[in-house]
């Protein structure tokens, strides 16, 4: 089983996928992760921006420094491949699955640990709007005075 930082309400209702001694680097890993869980065509380096060239693509992102790592998406794309596949072997519906989690831990000499969570979207109910009259507040004073009148 997965180890996860995350602590899910209903671990029965989603999938992990993990993948250990990737050989890929952290920090585009993380870029490209957070670029992958908000669906960015290109990848923004906000955190890991050193050396980095600049896109025309992230403008569009409020940022000038970007890349698009090939490595990095193959191998997340691969875990969320696995975490699809793990949803499928439990009977989830697929298309219902939403990335909550992608974490990257560093390991020694440039390679890197993935764990992705994807739990099932629950449906939306409305709150139950309650006609119960609520009470006016009355101020400590106010009911001493009543208390003294009475």
């Amino acid at each position: 089983m997965v180890h996860c930082l995350l602590n899910l309400e209903t671990p029965t209702k989603s999938c992990k996928s993990r993948g250990s001694n990737l050989r890929v680097h952290f920090t585009d890993t993380c870029e490209t992760a957070q670029a992958v869980k908000d669906m960015h065509p290109c990848v923004p380096l906000h955190g890991y921006n050193g050396g980095a060239g600049r896109y025309a693509q992230d403008q569009q992102w409020g940022w000038t420094q970007g890349r698009g790592p090939k490595k990095s998406a193959e191998f997340l794309l691969h875990i969320l491949r696995n975490a699809d596949s793990n949803a499928a072997l439990k009977d989830f519906d697929v298309d219902s699955l939403v990335t909550e989690l992608i974490q990257i831990n560093p390991c020694m000499s440039s390679s890197c640990l993935t764990e992705t969570t994807l739990p099932e979207k629950g449906q939306i109910v409305p709150k139950l709007k309650e006609e119960v009259a609520q009470k006016k507040k009355i101020s400590q004073k106010k009911l001493k005075k009543q208390k003294l009148m009475a």
